[in-house]
Formats: structure tokens, C-alpha cells, sequence
């Protein structure tokens, strides 16, 4: 009797809550369909978020065999060896030559050069490359988790220009991952908390804001005067909206996101790789992908994930190193590992295919299937409403109606009504 070899599979974080919190699950199988199968066959849950109605793999659910996309293999019918690890990435976006730019003459002042000596002494950086640091002009995409350990290393790096697009004021949750803040800043606007403090740390610098939301009619007009574009968006129109725009201008966009303990980077450059779409054609549906608003996030992911981001910029600037371009790096702060996977190009990509569909920007809430939240009488019937107010009258009457406090238990430790179930 033949004995079919066990192949694991690792479940990300935004997944585990389907699958009995499990991070992995091993079955005998010998072929990718097989194991998926007896997967979800043991978390029906887990189905519906791998698969559509259909029964084919959702678009932004990516499957990996060690580096390999299934989609590049044969697909759920890729054979499995013995010890075969499979890893579920869904989206939560040599040496290459560094991108075009105009040549703009710098020079470093006595007081830059003993401010960057740690990276003039590295041929590698040299005054060359601090140089180009100086020219170079990066623009960031969020001033949150993400932007903020990114703006803060790259204005210590002396980048000389870098522009800031947020139109979000400081509360309190942010203080427990957004490092550029202080409590003291709490309801000021996010970028003249950021300027004033980027500004401190390095007064060489020049900081530009542009206090909007980015839409499909501003876009362009705000990435096109910068080098580089950093991606630290928490959301799927923001982040298709920047994809498409950095194809569109041929501009690299350093990529990065993070949910729970789990975190991604890559560089999407389609003059020289693949772009986001690559990597995930079409957006999960609203809801199914929950934010970190709603998921939450471990406090120091956002600066180790920045942190790299700005690693990757800074890279591309000087023209030194293997960015990842083509390749998606994951990191599982639980498991405190990295994994580096392929990524290629789409000759169908309808951005940055030969044949594009998409050649100018779209309406990117519709694209991701974002609608305005429906009012609550659109959901339960009038009749089984009640308001905090009300409650307190029936209590008071001696009614006490049952509650039902349907989060989870964790969720209930942190506050509940008294008296609920």
C-alpha cells in the first residue's frame, strides 16, 4: 500500500480565525487541489474566502508551492514531493538599475557631511550616493503606521524632498504604532505633526504636504514631480489607485502592508517587473480582508515593515543592492520568520501588460466594490432597534430586556454592557 507523503500548509494571520487559529496544517496529499481540499474539508469556514462561487481560487488569494505561484506551475494540479510546503499569501501591495531622473547638482554642506559621515565612510554610499539622496525626491502615501518610521528614516538618510499625502488628524489610538507622534500631538493635523517633527530631526531636508485625500483627479498630478512613491495606504481603491498611477507615470512604488502580526514588502516597477495587479488582479470583496482598525495590529510591526520600506527606497536611490523587484517578501512576527517569494509578470496585467485595458485612472471605490455604510434601518427593521437611551429607560422600568453581545470573548474583556450574555 502506497504512503502519501504529508505536505503542510501555512495559513496567514487574517485567515486563522477560519481554519481553528491554526498557523499551519498538515494533510497527505500529492497535489495542491488535494491538499486545499482536505483543508477546507476540515474548515468549511476557510472555503468561502479561497474560493468563489464558482469553485476556482478567489484572484487575491495567491498560493505558493516553497517560492513558486501555483499559477505559474500547473495550477491546483501542481504535484507535491515529500515535505512540500504550501503557503496561502492573500492581499492585505542581479542588481536593477536605479529609476530615471532629472541630474540636479547637490553638494553637502560641512555640517552634512559630519551629519551622514556613517554613510560616506561606506564605499557602497560613498559621497556619491549621499548625493544622490540629497537630489532624490520621495513621496509617502500615509502619514500612519507605515509613514512614519518611513519618513523618519528617510529624512535621517537625508533624502532631500519628501512629500507627505494625509489628510487624517492624530487620536490616541495611534500612539501605540505611529512613532512620529507624541501624546502632545493628539488633534493636530497628522501633517503638521510630521513636517514639524521631520524637519527637527533633519533641517537639511525640504518637506512638502499635500493635505487631500488621493483620488483618481489628483493623483497624477501630485506623484508625477516625485522619483519614488512609497505605498503606505490601509486600503484596496488607495492602494490600486497608487498601483495604476506609478504605471502610468513609469515610477517605482515601494509596496508594503501589515495586519496582526503579519507584514509584506516588495517593489512594484513595471519598467523593470511586475506591479501590483501581477500580483493581485482583482480586490477581495468589501469586508472579507478586515483592516487594522478592525483586526488590530501588533504596535512594532508598522516600524519593522517601514523600516525595510525605507531600506528599498533608499536602495533604488543610490543604485546599490538587489531590491524586490519580482519578489514579495513576507515576515511572521509570531514565528519571528521571513520568507521571500516569486513574483512575475502578467502578460495579461490589464495595467502593465503589452496590451493594457487600463491606460488612465478609474473609479477605484467602485473598482473595489466600496459603498457608502447602509443606515441601520436598512439592516434590522425598526422594531428591533434600540438605543442606548432607550435601554436605560426599559431598565429603569423593570422590563431589563435580554442583550446579546455577539463579538468575540476577547473583545468582551475590554468593555461590556452589564447584564448581557
Amino acid at each position: 500500500m502506497t504512503t502519501v507523503a504529508a505536505a503542510t500548509i501555512f495559513i496567514p494571520t487574517a485567515l486563522r480565525g477560519f481554519a481553528g487559529g491554526n498557523a499551519s496544517y498538515s494533510v497527505p496529499a500529492t497535489t495542491v487541489g488535494q491538499a486545499l481540499s482536505q483543508l477546507t474539508a476540515e474548515y468549511p469556514d476557510l472555503r468561502k474566502h479561497l474560493y468563489n462561487d464558482e469553485g476556482k481560487l478567489r484572484s487575491f488569494v495567491n498560493i505558493y508551492v516553497g517560492e513558486e505561484d501555483i499559477r505559474y506551475l500547473d495550477g491546483e494540479d501542481t504535484a507535491l514531493s515529500a515535505g512540500a510546503e504550501l503557503t496561502i499569501v492573500p492581499s492585505i501591495a542581479g542588481g536593477v538599475s536605479a529609476p530615471e531622473r532629472q541630474t540636479v547638482q547637490t553638494t553637502l554642506t560641512s555640517d552634512e557631511i559630519l551629519r551622514y559621515s556613517r554613510h560616506l565612510i561606506m564605499p557602497e554610499v560613498a559621497l556619491s550616493g549621499q548625493e544622490k539622496l540629497k537630489a532624490a525626491s520621495v513621496l509617502l502615501i500615509g502619514a500612519g503606521g507605515l509613514g512614519s518610521p518611513l519618513g523618519l528614516y528617510l529624512a535621517a538618510a537625508g533624502v532631500g524632498t519628501i512629500g507627505i499625502v494625509d489628510s487624517d488628524v492624530v487620536d490616541f489610538t495611534n500612539l501605540q504604532r505611529q512613532v512620529m507622534y507624541v501624546t502632545s500631538d493628539v488633534g493636530t493635523p497628522k501633517l503638521d505633526a510630521a513636517s514639524a517633527r521631520l524637519r527637527d530631526l533633519n533641517p537639511h531636508i525640504t518637506i512638502n504636504t499635500h493635505s487631500v485625500r488621493l483620488t483618481s483627479e489628483n493623483a497624477l498630478d501630485i506623484l508625477k514631480d516625485y522619483d519614488i512613491i512609497v505605498d503606505g495606504t490601509d486600503n484596496f481603491p488607495t492602494r490600486y489607485l497608487v498601483n495604476d498611477a506609478c504605471v502610468i507615470l513609469g515610477k517605482p512604488n515601494v509596496y508594503g502592508s501589515i495586519f496582526r502580526f503579519e507584514g509584506q514588502v516588495s517593489v512594484f516597477y513595471a519598467k523593470e517587473g511586475p506591479c501590483y495587479r501581477c500580483l493581485y488582479p482583482e480586490p477581495p470583496p468589501p469586508g472579507l480582508v478586515p483592516s487594522c482598525a478592525e483586526g488590530g495590529v501588533l504596535g512594532i510591526l508598522p516600524g519593522t515593515v517601514g523600516a525595510m520600506q525605507a531600506t528599498e527606497t533608499i536602495k533604488l536611490i543610490v543604485g546599490i543592492g538587489d531590491p524586490l523587484i519580482g519578489r514579495l517578501l513576507r515576515f511572521d512576527a509570531l514565528g519571528m520568520r521571513f520568507k521571500e517569494y516569486k513574483l512575475r509578470k502578467d502578460p495579461h496585467c490589464p495595467v502593465c501588460g503589452p496590451n493594457p485595458t487600463v491606460t488612465e485612472l478609474i473609479d477605484y471605490a467602485e473598482f473595489c466594490g466600496v459603498t457608502p455604510e447602509p443606515k441601520p434601518t436598512e439592516i434590522v427593521a425598526p422594531e428591533w432597534q434600540i438605543t442606548p437611551t432607550e435601554l436605560v429607560a426599559e431598565r429603569l422600568a423593570g422590563k431589563d430586556p435580554l442583550v446579546v453581545d455577539v463579538r468575540e470573548p476577547h473583545e468582551y474583556e475590554i468593555c461590556a454592557i452589564p447584564g448581557s450574555v
